[in-house]
């Protein structure tokens, strides 16, 4: 499959973990605030990463290497990621999935197939209007509930995030948003960077200041087991 990206080492992607981060190409979204937005809209911009090297290079820092994260664009829109997956776990790594949670059913055979071990799921704004918005396309919000869903049944580590752009998001939707995943694990609420966001309007945006961030954060709680504020 085609691959865009590839970061030997990391200690941002996955909490407490030394990893490999694999880029793939593409998304069904249009995020106004993403910032891989070449990688979603034009991919053929970006030169392949052949499987071989990065098979060769995780060979090579096996015992070292912790785990491999798969992120994109969306993962879950390419039919060969659960091919990749499994040769992640013939080589014996443990992987974690980033994804915006669109496809249930694919989450689901990744899940029964026991090909991950961590999932991140990109939770956009809150359960109405808003959502399509942040998304920039029409989403099916049931099947964001049934990811939401399968997620948190699924027995694996987990966490739910946010980025907040002011925008999209106030205190009220925040809290309704924490309604949606009430029970949850963990729900990290991100920074928003806007110097290279996708829509140019929102490169001037100024982000939300440290105090209200931590006034969202008091909002979730109560609702989500553990509310952390990342990239402040």
């Amino acid at each position: 499959m085609e691959i865009k990206g590839f970061i030997e080492t990391s200690l941002i992607d996955w909490d407490g973990k030394i990893v490999s981060v694999v880029f793939l190409p593409g998304c069904n979204f249009r995020c106004p605030f993403c910032h891989n937005h070449i990688l979603v809209k034009h991919p053929e911009q970006i030169a392949d990463v052949p499987w071989e090297r990065i098979e060769s290079f995780l060979r090579g820092k096996k015992g070292w290497i912790d785990g491999v994260v798969i992120t994109g664009g969306e993962p879950t829109i390419h039919k060969e990621l659960m091919p990749l997956l499994a040769k992640l776990k013939g080589l014996g790594l443990p992987a974690k999935l980033d994804t915006n949670g669109s496809d249930p059913d694919q989450l689901k055979r990744i899940i029964n197939g026991g090909l991950v071990e961590f999932i991140a799921m990109d939770i956009k704004a809150s359960f109405d209007g808003s959502y399509d918005l942040a998304c920039g396309v029409a989403v099916n919000k049931e099947n964001i509930r049934e990811s939401i869903a399968l997620i948190m049944s699924s027995g694996l580590d987990y966490e739910f995030r946010t980025t907040i752009v002011p925008q999209y998001h106030d205190l009220d939707s925040v809290e309704n948003m924490a309604r949606e995943i009430k029970g949850a694990k963990k729900w990290v609420l991100q920074q928003f960077v806007q110097t290279n966001a996708d829509d140019e309007g929102l490169r001037s945006l100024p982000p939300y200041n440290e105090e209200y961030l931590e006034e969202m954060r008091k909002r979730a709680e109560g609702l989500v087991e553990r509310v952390v504020l990342r990239g402040i």
